[in-house]
Parts: C-alpha cells; sequence; structure tokens
C-alpha cells in the first residue's frame, strides 16, 4: 500500500489475507508486570525453564496460563541455553524402584570440580530417594572412607539410619572402612553395576542439577566460599525449588504432604 499506492482491499487480496484481519486492532494486554517480574525470576534462576518458573509464579499469586507464560518467555528470549549434550543410548529400561517412605533407601555419589586458583576439591552428595531430599553436601579437598562413615553417621543422628545405601564401586565406598561401618551399622548396602550409573538414577540427577545451577554458575574463590555457596544452594533446593517429579512440591513439602498422607489413612483405618 506504501510502496504501489494500492488500496487495502487489493493489498489484502494480493496477501491472501482478509481486510478484516489488517484492520483487527490487538486486544492482548502488554502485562508488563507480568514480563518484567518473569525477567526477574529468571536473572535470579538463570537454569530454570517456563515450567518451574511457572510454579514459582503460582506461588507468589499470579494466575497465569501456562501457555500463554510460554508465550511470553518465548517473545522475552528467555529460553535457557542447553549445554553441550552427549550420545545416549536407545533402548528399553526397566523404571527404578521408588521407595514408599523417608529413609527407606539413601543414595551416595562425588562431584568433583575445582577453585578460581586450580586446586580440585570433591562433593559427596547424600540423598534421599523418597523426597529427592538432599540431606548432605560434603566440600573438602579429601574424603577418605573413614570421613564419608562419620559424615552418614552424622546425618543419622538426626533422623535415623536408612534400610539401605545405594551407590557406585568408588575406592572410598569400597574401602575397608566403609565395609566395616556397614556392617557394624547393620544397614543393607548395594553397589550398582560397574558402568551402569542410570542404575544410581536419583543422586546421578541431582548431580547434574547441581552442577548445571550451582557449580557453573559460580567461581570459588577458596574452600570456604565453595561450602557457603554449596550449602546455601542445597538449601534451596530442599526448600524453595519446585521438581517436576514431585508434581511442583519441593522435597521438604513432599515429605510434610506424605506424613499428613500416612496420618489421615491411619485415623480412617482406626
Amino acid at each position: 500500500m506504501t510502496e504501489k499506492q494500492y488500496n487495502q482491499k487489493r493489498a489484502c487480496a494480493l496477501a491472501g489475507i482478509d481486510p478484516r484481519v489488517y484492520r483487527r486492532a490487538s486486544q492482548r494486554s502488554s502485562d508488563i508486570d507480568l514480563r518484567d517480574r518473569l525477567k526477574e525470576l529468571s536473572s535470579e534462576r538463570r537454569r530454570f525453564g517456563y515450567r518451574r518458573l511457572h510454579i514459582l509464579l503460582k506461588r507468589e499469586g499470579w494466575a497465569v496460563n501456562w501457555k500463554k507464560l510460554y508465550r511470553i518467555y518465548r517473545e522475552e528470549g528467555l529460553t535457557v541455553r542447553k549445554r553441550g549434550g552427549r550420545k545416549r543410548a536407545v533402548g528399553t529400561r526397566a523404571p527404578m524402584a521408588i521407595p514408599q517412605g523417608p529413609n527407606q533407601r539413601w543414595s551416595l555419589d562425588f562431584v568433583s570440580d575445582s577453585l578460581s586458583c586450580g586446586r580440585r576439591f570433591r562433593i559427596l552428595n547424600v540423598i534421599d530417594d523418597f523426597s529427592r531430599e538432599c540431606l548432605a553436601a560434603v566440600v573438602d579437598t579429601s574424603l577418605s572412607g573413614d570421613r564419608v562413615g562419620r559424615e552418614l553417621d552424622r546425618i543419622a543422628a538426626i533422623r535415623g539410619y536408612p534400610c539401605m545405601v545405594v551407590s557406585d564401586n568408588g575406592t572410598e565406598l569400597t574401602s575397608n572402612a566403609i565395609l566395616k561401618w556397614q556392617e557394624d551399622r547393620k544397614i543393607n548396602w548395594h553397589y550398582i553395576a560397574p558402568g551402569k550409573p542410570m542404575q544410581n538414577g536419583f543422586v546421578e540427577s541431582f548431580n547434574g542439577r547441581m552442577r548445571d545451577e550451582c557449580l557453573n554458575e559460580h567461581l570459588f574463590d577458596n574452600l570456604r566460599h565453595a561450602r557457603n555457596l554449596i550449602a546455601a544452594w542445597r538449601t534451596d533446593f530442599n526448600h524453595n525449588r519446585p521438581h517436576t517429579s514431585l508434581a511442583g512440591l519441593t522435597p521438604a513439602e513432599y515429605v510434610n504432604r506424605s506424613k499428613e498422607d500416612q496420618n489421615l489413612n491411619r485415623a480412617n483405618l482406626n
């Protein structure tokens, strides 16, 4: 219409649209407040996608459909950048049995990272497989079998010993100290098959979240700095971060709800 001086009807016919579509004024609200809050949350939680951001917004009282949120999320260019992937095996897998209550099964694994000076350190992660709660994230330059046993005793002093512990076949976890620890405490310790980390999927998934949302997001000046940041992230993971496999609940909320359900079932039986 501007370049050729065509009238509206002819231009719309050439473009293949109805003139009423061209004349229609959008009634869609700008949602400035929602966009601003979404961008704030996205900057705070840089590795969260629109699903978890939707849960956080609902907690704050925003009544927004997930489809609308996804549209705004895309329009604002907030899509999480995927990190370099790797080839994955294709085939069917039997799902891992999920415990029916807290403290039935714990999973252990190590994660490694380095300080800004290049010095390496390790993290011992302990997960309750029922609630996905991180029971401990122990940071140190060296974590022997004796140290692992002491950390497990420290957790058990607060919540009791588990029925089973699952881990890989690392040297610390197959040491004489750990073998004596499980024998003395009468704990059933299950070692996964070598080269099969999917058999310890809960803690492996947690390790991936920790690396993606914490370790890759920070530079650690020293060991104390690393301990403080990782402890803060662990608290946030247990009490604030929504977990999609727990229907959007946090691990702490999931434990509380399971206790309420158990109490309700007992009351109904009585």
